[in-house]
């Protein structure tokens, strides 16, 4: 049994980041590696990844339903269509981050997006999926990576399609985030560990 595994409210043994907060448990156990398709549903992931940036995940993820009010819960078509008017709204808005570069980025990449055909950016990220059985489950927090060769080269991908702020780091986050990559730990229950015997919440 992994030392890093910590047992949650209900006993079972999770990722130790988890049982910080109320918000970062259920994240944890309804969300966080659990895979994510849809262009429009991997737009948001990628545009939340961003805004993190420098930031803890808290931050974003206790804003998140503000983000989406304020991104037209992030369909890549709408956001599309913003104009200079939405773009001062979105930086006099207090309810999401405030940062003009990651505003911008997040508006760009949606124009960009809106020309691609309808899957490809799922497509795109998925194909960088690693093959699972080639990655042992972390036992503890130290083996996972903050980046990996696959992420490398995601955001070398996206960089040359002129998808903006996602850098090595923030496209492994997205890699976990959105279940390409299983990063739970080997005992978590989120993962379905050893033990079996608790079931996420």
């Amino acid at each position: 049994m992994s030392g890093d595994a910590v047992a949650g409210p209900d006993g079972g043994l999770r990722c130790p980041w988890a049982l910080s907060t109320e918000d970062y448990l259920d994240y944890h156990d309804a969300e966080w590696g659990r895979p994510v398709r849809g262009d429009d549903a991997l737009f948001e992931r990628l545009s939340l990844e961003a805004f993190q940036s420098g930031l803890s995940w808290i931050t974003i993820l206790r804003r998140r339903e503000t983000f989406r009010a304020a991104f037209s819960g992030f369909r890549i078509a709408e956001v599309a269509r913003f104009t200079d008017t939405d773009r001062e709204r979105l930086l006099a808005d207090p309810g999401i981050i405030r940062n003009r570069a990651k505003v911008d980025a997040t508006l760009a990449n949606a124009k960009v997006l809106a020309d691609w055909p309808a899957g490809e950016l799922d497509e795109l990220i998925w194909s960088y999926a690693p093959d699972p059985a080639g990655r042992p489950a972390p036992r503890a927090l130290a083996d996972v990576p903050a980046v990996t060769p696959g992420s490398i080269a995601l955001a070398k991908e996206l960089k040359k399609r002129s998808i903006r702020f996602v850098g090595p780091t923030t496209a492994y986050a997205l890699m976990q985030a959105c279940g390409l990559v299983d990063d739970h730990l080997a005992d978590c229950v989120a993962r379905g560990g050893p033990e079996g015997a608790h079931s996420p919440r």
